[in-house]
C-alpha cells in the first residue's frame, strides 16, 4: 500500500484518539489539577515508549543519542509542548469538549500564518480560512457582552501553541528518531508539570482514583499512541494533507462530548463550529490551477 495512504490513515486516527481526549481531559479536570494530569499523563506516554525504543533498538543499529541532536531538540519540543498542554487543561475545565475541540483547531489556521515570520508566502487561501475561522469563533464563543468565555480563551491561546508545537515538530521529525524524539518531549513536559503541580496543587489518593480512567487513556492513548502516530505519520504525509485530516480532531471532539457526556450545542455554536472548520479546510486547499496540481499529484 502507498506510503501517503497509510500515513493518512495514521493521521485520521490521530485525530480520533485526540477527539475523544477531550472528554478524558473534561473527566479528569473534575478530579486533580491541570499539572498533576498533564505530569502523569505524559509520564505514562513517555514511558510506554521505552519498549518499543528497545524492540526497535535491537532489530536494526541506531544512531547514537546525543545531547544535541537528540535530547535537545525533545527539550525543546517539551517545553513548548508543556505550555500547550497546561492551558488546554485548564481551558477544558471551563468549557466543553465540544468547544475545546473546535477551538484547538484553530491551530491548524495559525501554521500557516506563522509562515510569515519564516518568510514565507502566505496564500490567499490561508487568509480568507483566517476571516472565516474568526467568524466561526465569534459566534460560538463570544457572548452578547463582547467578552469571550474564560476556558473558550484559554484554549484558544493554547492553540498558537499546539501551532508552534506542530512546527517545531516538523522541523525536528526528519532529523532524530520518532520514538526518542516522543519519549524525550513527553519526559520534558511531565518533569515541568510535576515540578509545577508539586508547587501549586494538592495531590490526593481520591483525585488520583477518581481521575484513573482519564488518566490511563490520556497517557497511553492520547499520549503515547497518538503523538507517536503523528511524528510518524508526518514522515510520509504532505503538510497539507495532515493538517486537514488532523482538523477532523475537533469533530471527534464533538461526537465525543455529545455521546459520552451528553453534552449539547446551540444552533448559534454549531454555526460557529462549522464555520471553524471551513475555516481550518480553506486555509489548508491549495487552489493552484488545475495543471499545477497534476505536476503535485505525480
Amino acid at each position: 500500500m502507498n506510503k501517503r495512504v497509510i500515513a493518512n490513515g495514521l493521521l485520521l486516527l490521530t485525530a480520533a484518539i485526540w477527539g475523544f481526549g477531550f472528554v478524558a481531559q473534561r473527566v479528569g479536570a473534575q478530579f486533580i489539577g491541570a499539572f498533576t494530569f498533564n505530569g502523569i499523563r505524559f509520564a505514562l506516554g513517555s514511558l510506554s515508549l521505552l519498549p518499543l525504543i528497545y524492540y526497535f533498538g535491537k532489530k536494526s543499529p541506531q544512531e547514537k543519542i546525543t545531547f544535541k541532536k537528540t535530547i535537545l531538540p525533545g527539550m525543546i519540543i517539551g517545553s513548548v509542548l508543556f505550555v500547550a498542554s497546561t492551558l488546554q487543561q485548564v481551558g477544558v475545565a471551563y468549557t466543553t469538549a465540544g468547544n475545546a475541540g473546535f477551538i484547538t483547531g484553530l491551530y491548524m489556521v495559525f501554521v500557516p500564518l506563522f509562515g510569515i515570520f519564516l518568510r514565507q508566502k502566505i496564500g490567499k487561501n490561508a487568509w480568507v480560512g483566517v476571516f472565516v475561522a474568526l467568524a466561526g469563533l465569534y459566534l460560538l464563543s463570544v457572548n452578547e457582552n463582547f467578552t469571550i468565555a474564560f476556558g473558550d480563551l484559554l484554549v484558544l491561546i493554547a492553540a498558537i501553541f499546539w501551532a508552534l508545537h506542530i512546527l517545531s515538530i516538523d522541523k525536528f521529525a526528519k532529523e532524530v528518531d520518532s520514538l526518542k524524539l516522543s519519549s524525550i518531549q513527553f519526559a520534558t513536559c511531565s518533569i515541568l508539570s510535576l515540578i509545577s503541580a508539586l508547587m501549586f496543587e494538592t495531590v490526593t489518593v481520591a483525585g488520583l482514583t477518581g481521575s484513573m480512567i482519564p488518566l490511563l487513556y490520556g497517557g497511553l492513548l492520547s499520549v503515547g499512541v497518538a503523538y507517536t502516530l503523528q511524528v510518524v505519520a508526518q514522515k510520509d504525509a504532505k503538510p497539507s494533507h495532515a493538517a486537514i485530516i488532523l482538523s477532523m480532531e475537533s469533530v471527534f471532539g464533538a461526537i465525543g462530548g455529545a455521546l459520552l457526556l451528553s453534552e449539547s450545542m446551540s444552533a448559534r455554536g454549531a454555526v460557529g463550529c462549522a464555520l471553524i472548520l471551513a475555516g481550518i479546510l480553506i486555509s489548508q486547499i491549495n487552489f493552484s490551477p488545475k495543471r499545477d496540481l497534476a505536476k503535485s499529484i505525480t
